[in-house]
């Protein structure tokens, strides 16, 4: 298993990457308008959002693998410095001229190189932590995750406003960037790698599924709620309300910056008082404001979009205690590996449910961007209703 590095000075170099890694997730988001129908014009809504579909796909399929690879390896770096090199190439080829087929299947090797990358260093983040720890270790890794999320977004509608392909190029420097500062990481080999034996069986085999069958759940569902926000809420701003590419990255901000503020403090809450109910709190929330949102002129949405990044802290981060506190150590890659694979398919299926409402609508010459808003919301709110009867049980047994 990974042996754990002391935690002295530990977080900070790990928090500080995950905050790059991050901004180019939402960076697009302002320009997703501009890289997919400005360059390729004609597209439908649906083959729109199938821009963020692809990447999505790959995460779900690489999360898990990733993981698996790590384990058996006892390493992280080796596997997560390739990743960030890889993704240059891509990026780069992205932000050049090619048929809308080829910039597709780029967006997948996108999303394959960067959901390990994530993996790699979440885990590493979970291996810097243990026990009482755990809440601290995966609120500071949270807190850089959610903020480099908040940060791309106007960082994207800056550099969208300048050039769209910018946004692109500027991700391709970032990722070189990433790789050389990972090359310094104080990663410990493992002196006991998983096992090989059983490999097509271990990949999500072997886990403590009854711990981690709410956090995947609860990420599953708070991820779909974020692909509905960066594809179908994105081009719902910029058609329906008429925002600029700059007004929807500040408004892509103010629901991350309190999303990415309070991920710490909600973990280390969730680690001393336990998880279920703001999960289930927030879930409630979030619902609230999607509706509140889908009937809001734009002025208003300043307002709103903070309250669901509340509501997305609240179910964030006790997800990510839950599932590091899970696994041991010749485990955990494999348990975030999943948890980031149970997020990216909630992501994935975001933009398709979104895309699916609205190609639906015009088949029946309706519009249907208010009845996109309101499945999404009604997804929390089945999850919700789902665990409801554990969180009754908890309650009344005091746990």
């Amino acid at each position: 298993m990974v042996k754990r590095v002391p935690s002295a000075g530990g977080y900070l170099p790990l928090g500080q990457l995950i905050f790059g890694l991050m901004l180019p997730v939402t960076g697009v988001v302002p320009v997703l308008d501009e890289l997919t129908r400005g360059r390729h014009p004609g597209l439908s809504d649906f083959a729109q959002h199938l821009f963020m579909v692809a990447n999505m796909l790959a995460a779900v399929l690489f999360a898990p693998l990733v993981g698996q690879l790590s384990d058996r390896l006892g390493r992280r770096q080796p596997v997560l410095i390739g990743s960030l090199l890889a993704n240059i190439v891509v990026l780069l080829l992205l932000a050049r001229d090619a048929p809308y087929a080829v910039h597709l299947l780029l967006r997948f090797f996108d999303g394959a190189l960067h959901i390990s990358a994530l993996t790699l260093l979440m885990t590493m983040a979970g291996d810097r932590g243990s026990g009482t720890s755990s809440g601290r270790a995966m609120g500071t890794a949270g807190l850089a995750l959610t903020l480099g999320v908040a940060a791309g977004a106007p960082l994207g509608g800056w550099l969208g406003g300048i050039r769209p392909t910018l946004v692109l190029e500027a991700g391709a420097v970032l990722s070189l960037l990433l790789a050389v500062g990972c090359c310094f990481l104080n990663e410990v080999p493992a002196s006991q790698p998983s096992q090989p034996e059983d490999c097509g069986r271990t990949i999500l085999g072997r886990l403590p599924w009854r711990q981690l069958v709410v956090p995947y759940a609860f990420t599953f569902a708070d991820r779909l709620s974020v692909g509905f926000i960066v594809s179908t809420m994105t081009l719902y701003m910029r058609r329906v309300l008429d925002a600029e590419p700059e007004r929807i990255g500040l408004l892509m901000a103010s629901f991350m910056l309190p999303f990415a503020l309070l991920s710490y403090p909600f973990a280390r809450l969730a680690q001393a008082w336990g998880a279920l109910t703001p999960l289930m709190a927030g879930s409630l929330l979030y619902a609230g404001a999607l509706v509140a949102l889908s009937l809001a002129p734009l002025p208003l949405w300043f307002a709103l979009m903070p309250a669901g990044g509340i509501a997305a802290a609240l179910m964030f981060a006790p997800t990510l205690v839950l599932t590091a506190a899970a696994a041991n150590d010749s485990q955990r890659a494999r348990a975030m590996g999943g948890f980031h694979a149970a997020g990216s398919l909630g992501f994935l299926l975001g933009p398709l449910v979104g895309g699916g409402v609205l190609a639906a609508a015009e088949l029946f010459g309706r519009d249907g961007w208010l009845a996109a808003f309101w499945l999404v919301a009604g997804l929390q709110l089945l999850c919700v209703a789902l665990f409801l009867p554990l969180w009754l049980r908890r309650r009344g047994s005091g746990g």
